[in-house]
């Protein structure tokens, strides 16, 4: 597999170079070639060749980043859980990928159950980076996300299916990671934009700089920007909010490249996080855990490419050998400038969920073009596409709730409540239910209490009765995911209404 042969290649020419600063402690890619060849080493002498499926624990150290590219020399591929998780959770991942061997860098192990290699004390080898044959249909890693039956949803993803990435990513010409960067790795490793983080850094013999566990995000990337100059940043727009409040300290030169995806990037921030960056080349991603990443980009200016819809910046056009496509509910193609569900096709689509035909059926089509069959993935995100073919994002398919019996998209409604806020805080729009099963809409506001008649009246001269909150709660701080992301389904519990 030539993206492997090409990891190969670049740790071997950036040995004097740095990989990895964790914690302030920097390792070189020398280290990183050891803890490879050592872990690769008990791999081999502990694993089953026919052992496909690895589970990894992901703490924030060199032998976890080390034991991805292991596996992969490998031909294996590793199915990643949280050590903050509940242990509960993560058996239940290996027990769904019937995961039999565990890699842990931990001190202590709490997977006693599993055959359990110790990465964190191995004895020293020889370095060995050769990669094994790879067929491209194997799986290169399996990632977990919530599912609606309580159980885990598995997302495999082949060795081809991340080549297709990275053949995106390098036909890119505005996009180059060379060994002098430094890169913010600000994602735990079973969040799938992770993988670019140290993917690309590491193709490109670049150093990556990570958030230690327990430490808070927003500051700790603020510190790691002004300290040590970082000059590629790849991000959740959701973490720029948090940073707002010190844009006035932030002037950055250093970076060259800002990345932002796995939630909606608002025009308002992106011009003033623009500001802050005054050598910098910003892009909005848009992909799912499913295509693989990314799909598509936008390359947002502050005053050339600032194309958005109800403030939310443009998602652009798809990469090199990605298909978009915009449908009704009977997977018809919808006219320009018409919303429908955003579908992707391509090599970097998922071989479909594990072990789950009934969601497969709901989540996977096929339909001929030009006398090919192409598999398209619903990705539950409502678009369209304009007359220049940018596709812009509306919002999310489960985002569109029924008031009163009237479609709602809840993402306009947080555009024109901070259209005319003189507070530049966040603002979430929430479908509540209430006694009689009845839904409501409710306006989430992460500050302390300020009186809303403005933003209210506001609201009231652009859109019907029926969209406009009942509900207003005040919360000093909003509920996140692991991932970065706003948990709106906890934000929920905070409108307790009859």
């Amino acid at each position: 597999m030539e993206f492997v042969k090409k990891l190969q290649e670049s740790i071997k020419k950036h040995f004097d170079h740095n990989v990895l600063c964790i914690n302030n402690t920097f390792y070189k890619y020398s280290d990183f070639a050891i803890e490879i060849s050592k872990i690769r080493a008990a791999i081999t002498d502990t694993v089953e060749d026919s052992e496909k499926l690895i589970g990894l624990v992901t703490n924030d150290d060199l032998q976890t980043y080390a034991s991805i590219i292991a596996l992969w020399l490998e031909g294996k591929a590793y199915v990643p859980v949280n050590p903050s998780s509940p242990i509960e959770r993560n058996i239940q991942v290996f027990g769904m990928t019937e995961t039999k061997y565990v890699i842990d860098s931990s001190e202590t192990s709490l997977y006693n159950d599993y055959t359990v290699i110790n990465s964190g004390s191995l004895a020293d080898v020889k370095v060995n980076l050769e990669p094994k044959e790879i067929s491209g249909d194997q799986l290169a890693y399996i990632l977990f996300t919530s599912g609606t039956t309580g159980l885990p949803k598995g997302v495999p993803i082949t060795f081809d299916n991340v080549q297709g990435l990275v053949n995106a990513i390098d036909a890119e010409p505005e996009f180059n990671l060379v060994p002098s960067d430094r890169c913010l790795q600000m994602f735990e490793l079973t969040f799938d934009f992770s993988v670019v983080t140290y993917l690309f850094p590491l193709l490109g013999g670049a150093c990556m700089y990570t958030i230690p566990k327990g430490a808070i995000k927003y500051f700790y990337i603020f510190k790691l920007i002004k300290e040590q100059k970082l000059t590629v940043l790849t991000m959740v727009p959701s973490i720029i909010n948090y940073l707002r409040p010190y844009f006035p300290e932030i002037n950055a030169p250093d970076v060259r490249y800002c990345s932002f995806g796995g939630g909606a990037l608002h025009s308002d921030i992106a011009k003033e996080w623009s500001d802050c960056l005054p050598n910098c080349k910003i892009f909005n991603y848009y992909g799912p855990t499913e295509f693989t990443v990314y799909s598509g980009f936008y390359p947002y200016h502050k005053e050339t490419d600032t194309k958005n819809h109800n403030g939310i910046i443009a998602i652009g056009t798809p990469q090199k050998d990605t298909l978009y496509l915009v449908v009704n509910e009977n997977n018809e193609e919808v006219d320009i400038g018409v919303t429908g569900e955003l579908c992707l096709g391509g090599p970097q689509i998922t071989p479909g969920y594990w072990k789950n035909e009934e969601k497969n059926a709901q989540s996977f089509f096929v339909r001929d073009e030009n006398g090919t069959t192409v598999r398209y993935y619903k990705t539950g995100d409502l678009c369209f596409k304009d007359e220049d073919g940018d596709y812009l994002y509306v919002g999310r398919a489960d985002f569109q709730v029924k008031i009163r019996g009237y479609r709602v998209e809840l993402a306009e409604i947080e555009f024109h409540a901070k259209a005319k806020s003189d507070k530049k805080v966040n603002m979430v729009a929430l479908d509540i239910t209430n006694s009689l099963g009845n839904a409501e809409l409710g306006l989430a506001v992460e500050s302390e209490e300020f009186n809303t008649d403005m933003i209210f009246d506001y609201m009231k001269t652009q859109m019907p009765d029926y969209m406009i909150p009942m509900h207003v709660r005040f919360v000093k701080e909003f509920p996140h995911s692991i991932n970065g992301k706003i948990n709106r389904k906890e934000l929920k519990t905070y409108f307790d209404i009859k």
